[in-house]
């Protein structure tokens, strides 16, 4: 990277950290815990959506998908293009439960609907879920990009992503995230839309997108399917049609409809309405995405890039393809990315361990400044342990398979006693007990027994297993359970959303007709 390179890298770096903490601490007095967990339900829908974003596409898309892309092709665009659609089931079925609940955790989805030993269970897992693969995985890969682009050994990369998170998230909480959110989704858009303008046009001899999309098309049309055949060794990660329907949507709905760093952007959210209209505007940027993070890794395969392995596709674009002066720009879109999940994700973990952990079991009369102190102590914490633990990632091959393999171990389960709980009332606490403890030993052995089943498939699977132990321990059980009262009118949507909606599940069906 040149010095032009540098500059509007460190522009970009100033920027974000003096805006979140300008915009954070503009209203002046004493942060409670409604303002630096959930903003004080102050976000409009936009500030909703872009922060969903910033917090669902890191490293694990940058680097991870783009490998996946070099690997696969086209076809792991699935995973951003399904998730447009679960985005708008979640905001349709999934938002108007929890708001008229007024519910801020899962966890305390879990012990309003169930009891605090599902809470308790959860929250704990949660945490370590959050931890050591989620922030693990993140501040790994955006390493990975640094040594590959400056030469910056591992460590040092993953130490100064966590303090630049560190310098404007754990201070400020959520009402600095999502401040900030908007600008890094402007840099990690268009940035992205960049490279992948450099690398297509590449490929075309420079000669423009269009031709360099046409020589991939002629020299390597397998990349191209969205649809992989029984016959690809990648079949394992994408089993054809299945992809679609099966298992990606007990991922997508626990990922998008149970996952505490993703709801909580919505449930910081001015009302309902302002939060669906967040989400399908989420949406719409999923369905842009796959151009941003899937496209480069398939340009690096066209192009044979000398790699040691596909999670190295997206820096060697960067370092062999895009010129310099607009470098430092891509740069600070893959950083954005970084920082912005790692900073949420620390955000909910503490959310999680200060409401449902600390104080209902060590300080139920915590004062609001201590359940603020506590949260930034604890995301220090797990900040701390995440550092320690990401260099051990380094034998992975794909880590955006790994991070979807292993969250799948727990997804099933979740998704299950979320579905139940909200919409069977039947479901009894010791069955959603017993659909939690057995989610894990379950996925597990399936994948034992049946170690060349496709993993989407296992979740799909192991969902089934567990919602059929749900349904039979709640059908025996006599016991009162505590189902939700819930009217249907609250599930009414207004015709934009409806309209918005329908366009996204359209060009969903146009692009699989296309490429299948």
């Amino acid at each position: 990277m040149g010095n032009l390179d540098i500059i509007i890298f460190i522009v970009y770096g100033l920027i974000i950290i003096v805006v979140g903490n300008w915009l954070a601490r503009s209203k002046g007095g004493e942060r409670n815990s409604s303002d630096y967990f959930f903003a004080s339900k102050s976000l409009p829908w936009f500030l909703v959506g872009s922060s969903i974003i910033a917090a669902n596409i890191s490293a694990e898309q940058f680097i991870g998908m783009s490998g996946s892309g070099f690997a696969i092709g086209l076809g792991i665009a699935t995973y951003e293009w399904i998730a447009a659609i679960i985005l708008i089931v979640v905001a349709k079925y999934f938002l108007p439960v929890f708001i008229e609940k007024e519910i801020f955790t899962m966890p305390q989805f879990l012990a309003l609907r169930y009891d605090n030993r599902i809470k308790t269970i959860l929250a704990i897992f949660w945490i370590s879920l959050f931890v050591f693969v989620n922030l693990t995985s993140i501040l790994y890969l955006g390493a990975l990009a640094l040594k590959s682009i400056f030469g910056i050994k591992l460590i040092y990369g993953i130490i100064g992503l966590a303090v630049f998170s560190l310098l404007y998230t754990i201070i400020n909480g959520l009402k600095a995230i999502a401040s900030t959110d908007i600008i890094q989704v402007f840099f990690l858009l268009v940035g992205g839309l960049i490279t992948t303008y450099f690398a297509v046009n590449h490929v075309g001899g420079n000669t423009g997108i269009i031709n360099g999309f046409e020589t991939m098309f002629t020299e390597i049309p397998d990349k191209f399917h969205m649809i992989i055949k029984k016959s690809d060794p990648n079949y394992f990660y994408l089993p054809g049609i299945r992809a679609i329907i099966g298992g990606i949507w007990i991922a997508g709905i626990y990922y998008f409809g149970a996952n505490q760093y993703i709801i909580q952007k919505a449930f910081g959210a001015k009302s309902l309405r302002e939060a669906q209209k967040g989400m399908v505007f989420a949406g719409y940027l999923k369905m842009i995405l796959p151009f941003v993070v899937v496209i480069p890794g398939i340009v690096a395969f066209a192009l044979s890039a000398d790699i040691a392995k596909p999670d190295e596709a997206y820096p060697w674009i960067l370092e062999n393809i895009v010129p310099a002066g607009i470098k430092g720009l891509i740069f600070a879109a893959l950083i954005a990315a970084i920082v912005s999940s790692f900073s949420a994700i620390i955000n909910s973990t503490s959310t999680i361990f200060t409401m449902d952990l600390y104080k209902p079991f060590f300080n139920k009369n915590a004062s609001e400044k201590r359940l603020v102190a506590v949260g930034r102590i604890s995301g220090i914490v797990a900040m701390a342990i995440a550092v320690v633990v990401a260099p051990l990632l380094g034998s992975i091959d794909q880590a955006f398979q790994f991070i979807q393999e292993y969250t799948g171990m727990i997804s099933p389960g979740v998704t299950a006693i979320f579905v139940f709980g909200m919409f069977w009332k039947r479901t009894t606490s010791t069955a959603a007990l017993w659909g939690t403890v057995l989610s894990i030993p379950v996925s597990a052995a399936i994948k034992f027994i049946i170690p060349e089943m496709p993993f989407l498939d296992q979740m799909m699977v192991s969902f089934l297993i567990i919602s059929l132990v749900i349904v039979v321990i709640s059908l025996l059980d006599k016991k009162e359970n505590k189902g939700l009262e819930i009217s249907r009118e609250i599930f009414r949507t207004d015709k934009t959303f409806n309209l918005l909606s329908i366009i996204i599940i359209v060009i969903f069906s146009a692009i699989y007709i296309v490429f299948w």
